[in-house]
């Protein structure tokens, strides 16, 4: 089956479009939604400009759609970009890293459902303890490039993802109900290496910018690196 992978360069969209090749699907094309606004309803914002680097990273065409950020305006915007790929390159369906958002998830199948396209969320519902663990242990190279909730300090900016932060995300978690996959927005992540990468990323040199009790890991500098 071709299709089109939704790819923002975090953790959950690179895991997802990882587990559609594992399936055998034929992943043609990372579409990569580019909001003007830092507030985008759908579509994660921090590190954006990096993923065309990833997708050469992976080995798979990128296409970026530019777009406003209004609420449900991008998602015409989607519609358009996914409407031509599916006459242009036979597109059957789109791979989604949703898990949680039901806005998300409702708006998804809704627009799959208009252009005749199947709409695969293979991360959907997933116990989000398990899930991150598995991205780790699947050898993603994940950091942490936002961090908008509560418990989620500045220290947590360019911190990589392992095992052990999964169990501090888990105590988090406990005391003051953050989401472990950090869904929603409470954080975003960017994904250096992993299963699908032929070549891995590094960051060269980063700013970390803080405000109160949110803030954003400006990627200034990445680079690919040869595999080891």
């Amino acid at each position: 089956m071709k299709v089109a992978s939704l790819f923002s360069g975090g953790k959950d969209s690179a895991y997802s479009l990882w587990f559609a090749q594992m399936q055998g699907w034929d992943v043609q094309v990372l579409v990569t939604v580019f909001p003007e606004a830092s507030d985008s309803w759908m579509f994660h914002y921090p590190a954006l400009k990096w993923t065309p680097l990833q997708a050469k990273a992976i080995g798979i065409r990128q296409v970026v759609v530019p777009t406003s950020g209004v609420k449900e305006k991008e998602l015409e915007d989607l519609a358009q970009a996914l409407d031509k790929l599916k006459k242009s390159d036979g597109i059957e369906g789109i791979v989604s890293g949703a898990i949680a958002s039901e806005y998300q998830r409702t708006r998804f199948d809704n627009l799959c459902e208009y252009l005749g396209l199947r709409s695969f969320a293979p991360l959907w519902h997933k116990n989000q303890t398990q899930l991150v663990s598995d991205e780790v242990e699947a050898g993603f190279e994940i950091i942490v490039t936002a961090c908008n909730a509560l418990g989620l300090n500045q220290n947590w900016l360019g911190r990589q993802l392992g095992l052990v932060e999964v169990k501090e995300l888990v105590k988090l978690n406990e005391k003051y109900s953050l989401s472990v996959a950090l869904e929603g927005g409470e954080g975003e992540t960017f994904v250096l290496a992993g299963p699908c990468f032929k070549t891995r990323l590094t960051v060269v040199r980063a700013t970390p910018h803080w405000r109160v009790d949110s803030g954003y890991l400006e990627l200034e500098e990445v680079k690919a690196v040869v595999r080891d």
